[in-house]
């Protein structure tokens, strides 16, 4: 069979686009003497299309172009992912589905059995689980049709959750030919490997073929890496799409290929994540100009980068903001990683307003001695200037705090925590480095005394952040531990040789920070655990262990 696979990069809620998006790549598939084309987890919505779904209005608009993409289907199969209405309203209204069209009709449904509610996942909030796998006779070849989720119990990498059954397991008495597989899987760091491995494991089990299609894109904080996949009955990987783009396979099960080895590059694929991320973001909601602050740091420069990256040069202005406390060396690093980006900047002195600050609160300050107060200070004027030249001349401010930064609370409400969009809030301070220098693999973007001079906030004199902070690499080291792993402090301590006050002193310092987070800009994912969705603790609690 000729599968023609569609890595589409959806916008959720532009089903008109969505749609139009669709039937192109039908188009393309009949071009290619395809005989099914095959889309992704609810491409026509866009995924998570979250509680768009509980929208009556919504979900007949998707019904309606649901029908002008099955009138587009003469002579060819189209699966498309879909939402639809649970005709038996019984605990839920929706399923999660995937229509089967074909000569211009809608031939049937497949409902996703295994519905994730954990991590970034909250299907069960709107979907009832199907019933039961099943086997579509589709040009004479017997296809089982599976929906993401459908595929990883069987694997045993679902750490969060156990499911009733293994739809995998359901499949092996039923002597399919193929298996297809829709799926909207998110990127975080080793996703792809493991997702191949999903697949793989599947498709050796069943002794059958597996193509497996994933979204591209980002939305809102989840990027979707694409990879899309074919492994043959051995569960070996045959062909893979491209990642972070949209792109087409044309995959015949009929002829006999050999395997392909994929040499991930792990750091390439987070600097190509975070540029998707930042991209999509703007283009979906019509941004076209950034601002950030330009301190000199490795921060603010590997955000830059970034967004040079996604937007063009053009389209990213930096602001340099110096105070009494700013070193001429990181005024310096500023300029020059502006030139060789070839940026606007722009340079705005917090000297004055600082200065009146402190005489205005001059009583209220009597008899208490310098301390975060006046540094906060400092970073509020730097974040009222940005959303300043924001509103003023329309850009989106980007914040530029690492993961390990905002799981300290090494951050200032209404300060650096400003913005429209956190590109690497959840890139550890370990991974910044790591992207430093992946940036500057061909040539010197960032300068070099910018990634080798001890971090500092500057905002008091000589002040690094190693002052009251611990080494990055243990902060590095906990976080993941405590927020991927969900170790406890013994077990964290005992893990990497750290005495339980340190590690007992940082997961307290994670909770308390907990309410600056809240009120944070929304962060790109792209580990396994952000401080965005996916994860949900209380501001007010009392347990560290």
């Amino acid at each position: 069979m000729k599968v023609f696979v569609a890595q589409l990069n959806p916008t959720i809620g532009d089903l008109p686009g969505n749609r139009d998006k669709i039937i192109e790549a039908i188009h393309q598939g009949r071009l290619q003497k395809a005989e099914v084309v095959l889309f992704s987890e609810l491409v026509l919505t866009g995924y998570p299309p979250e509680d768009l779904l509980l929208l009556p209005h919504f979900m007949d608009e998707v019904e309606k172009e649901l029908h002008e993409i099955a009138k587009n289907t003469v002579g060819i199969i189209a699966i498309v992912g879909t939402p639809r209405r649970n005709p038996d309203q019984k605990e839920k209204f929706l399923f999660n589905s995937a229509a089967v069209l074909k000569n211009g009709a809608l031939v049937g449904y497949y409902d996703k059995m295994l519905l994730p509610t954990y991590d970034v996942f909250d299907e069960h909030r709107y979907f009832e689980p199907g019933v039961g796998a099943k086997i579509w006779n589709l040009n004479g070849v017997r296809v089982a049709i599976t929906i993401c989720e459908d595929i990883w119990q069987h694997s045993d990498l679902v750490n969060w959750t156990i499911y009733r059954s293994d739809p995998i397991a359901d499949l092996e008495t039923m002597r399919a030919d193929l298996i297809l597989n829709l799926s909207a899987s998110p990127y975080s760091l080793d996703k792809a490997d493991r997702r191949v491995e999903v697949a793989s494991k599947a498709a050796e089990t069943l002794m059958t073929p597996l193509i497996l299609c994933n979204q591209v894109g980002s939305n809102d904080s989840l990027i979707f890496d694409g990879y899309s996949a074919f492994c043959d009955a051995n569960g070996d990987l045959i062909a893979s799409a491209k990642g972070f783009k949209e792109d087409f396979l044309l995959i015949d099960t009929d002829t006999e290929t050999k395997p392909m080895e994929v040499r991930r590059d792990h750091i390439a694929d987070l600097y190509s994540a975070l540029v998707l991320g930042l991209q999509d973001y703007f283009q979906k909601q019509g941004f076209q100009k950034a601002c950030l602050g330009l301190s000199g740091g490795i921060d603010s420069a590997v955000v830059a980068c970034l967004a040079v990256e996604a937007l063009g040069k053009e389209h990213v202005l930096g602001v340099l903001m110096p105070s009494r406390y700013s070193s001429p060396e990181s005024r310096t690093d500023a300029l020059e990683l502006a030139q060789n980006l070839g940026i606007e900047t722009e340079e705005i002195s917090i000297e004055q307003p600082f200065d009146s600050y402190l005489k205005i609160l001059s009583e209220q300050f009597y008899g208490h001695p310098p301390d975060v107060t006046e540094e906060n200070i400092q970073a509020r004027i730097r974040g009222m200037l940005l959303m300043a030249i924001s509103n003023k001349k329309g850009y989106l401010v980007l914040s530029t705090g690492n993961k390990s930064e905002l799981g300290m609370g090494y951050s200032t409400l209404y300060g650096d925590l400003c913005g429209g969009l956190a590109v690497i809030s959840d890139v550890t301070k370990t991974w910044v480095y790591a992207l430093a220098s992946y940036i500057n693999r061909e040539k010197t973007i960032i300068p070099l005394s910018t990634i080798q001079k001890p971090p500092s906030a500057e905002l008091r004199p000589n002040q690094k952040d190693s002052d009251t902070l611990p080494d990055y690499a243990i902060i590095d080291t906990v976080l993941v531990d405590y927020l991927e792993e969900h170790l406890s402090v013994a077990e964290i301590a005992a893990r990497n040789g750290y005495s339980e006050e340190l590690v007992a002193d940082i997961i307290g310092r994670i909770h308390r920070a907990e309410y600056k987070r809240r009120q944070a800009p929304p962060g790109l994912r792209v580990s396994e655990k952000a401080f965005t969705v996916g994860r949900r603790f209380p501001i007010v609690q009392k347990f560290i262990r």
